[in-house]
């Protein structure tokens, strides 16, 4: 259930009114087995030690600070979509972040600036804003996963990330045991890295807030695959809902949404993520191989390039883990696969690349247990 509340109220100035937004949606479901497969999209993983829900901004933290006060090990763990575990399970405790809502004050001058909690599903997010007509999310729908979670990745997609709207991430720091806000300019956002990624396990995220504006066409669109589907130039806007319906459909032809019924959708997403090289290394890639140059002189290539050039073709694999047959940067559970079963396959498919190309592909989902 979704429940709207705005209430009208005064803002600095006579011209310009503020109205305060609450969303609050469904809360999470309880873990019904300490099996960490049941948790992760990619279907694998042994099982915990124990499980605890975190329901409350409270709770989260008083999770992890126990833990650490007895010195057990703690696994945050939102969504699960962008995890690989081992077989061996995780020993220590599982704190699922199971924390809800959305806040914020809006106005036609300032916009909206909202404070989403960190376990909330990041694409009901992403349906609230559009619904509001609040501009900076639509191509990122259809993305698994949980709010707390895209500032970490600096998720992105079609030519956006999150990093392009955040306005600041509240944590708490487990190193000096207090709370810790970050502007977002302190965040330390690259290409699916912040400076949580670069210190994993320092911080826990306990919301993250967003300036965005208002209007019913998208922000300037980006990225060429996609102002093709729209049937505009790259720059043009589009109504909202027409560019969340295009992004979900190329999403869906490339087994990016989930469904329970579709294998090609049980993994981690990308499992590599495009690699950044020096000028230098991206003039010796294989003709052919794209190259975009970023503001930095480094140049950016795309890891599903050089692996279907490599030899792994969509659908590769003869065991119970193979490529998806609808996007070759996927590896897939069919069923039956093992955390090692994936792994198998991604450390076949990682020599393959470096030996075509030269190139040392980058798992992007977080590998708890187990390593390439």
């Amino acid at each position: 259930m979704t429940n709207i509340n705005l209430i009208s109220g005064p803002a600095g100035g006579e011209m310009c009114d503020v109205v305060s937004a609450v969303y609050e949606s469904a809360p999470a479901p309880e873990p019904t087995s300490t099996r960490l497969a049941d948790l992760t999209t990619l279907r694998v993983g042994g099982p915990a030690r124990r499980i605890v829900m975190a329901r409350t901004s409270d709770e989260l933290v008083s999770s992890v600070r126990d833990a650490d006060a007895r010195g057990e090990p703690v696994l945050l763990l939102g969504a699960g979509s962008n995890v690989v575990v081992s077989d061996d399970g995780f020993d220590g405790v599982v704190v699922v972040v199971g924390t809800r809502g959305l806040t914020g004050e809006v106005s036609d001058c300032a916009g909206a600036f909202i404070t989403v909690a960190a376990g909330e599903p990041w694409d009901r997010v992403v349906v609230h804003a559009l619904a509001q007509e609040w501009i900076g999310f639509e191509t990122l729908s259809g993305i698994p996963g949980s709010t707390g979670a895209t500032p970490i990745q600096n998720v992105g997609a079609y030519g956006a990330d999150v990093s392009q709207t955040i306005a600041r991430v509240r944590t708490w720091d487990r190193t000096v045991g207090k709370h810790v806000t970050f502007a977002a300019s302190d965040c330390g956002f690259g290409y699916r890295s912040s400076r949580f990624k670069e210190e994993p396990g320092r911080y826990v995220v306990v919301d993250v807030s967003f300036q965005l504006e208002l209007g019913p066409l998208s922000a300037p669109i980006r990225y060429a695959e996609l102002a093709s589907a729209l049937g505009i130039e790259v720059g043009q806007r589009a109504p909202l809902g027409r560019v969340r319906d295009a992004v979900l459909a190329l999403r869906r032809s490339k087994g990016m949404v989930l469904d329970a019924q579709d294998h090609d959708t049980w993994s981690a997403g990308s499992f590599f993520t495009n690699p950044l090289l020096p000028a230098e290394a991206a003039a010796r890639l294989p003709d052919g191989a794209p190259r975009y140059t970023q503001p930095d002189g480094t140049v950016k290539t795309s890891a599903a390039w050089l692996i279907e050039h490599a030899g792994f073709g969509r659908g590769y694999g003869s065991g119970p883990a193979k490529l998806s047959g609808k996007h070759a940067l996927a590896l897939t559970n069919r069923g039956e696969a093992t955390a090692e079963d994936v792994l198998r396959l991604a450390r076949d498919i990682r020599k393959g690349v470096r030996e075509h190309s030269g190139v040392t592909l980058d798992p992007e989902p977080v590998l708890v247990g187990c390593d390439l």
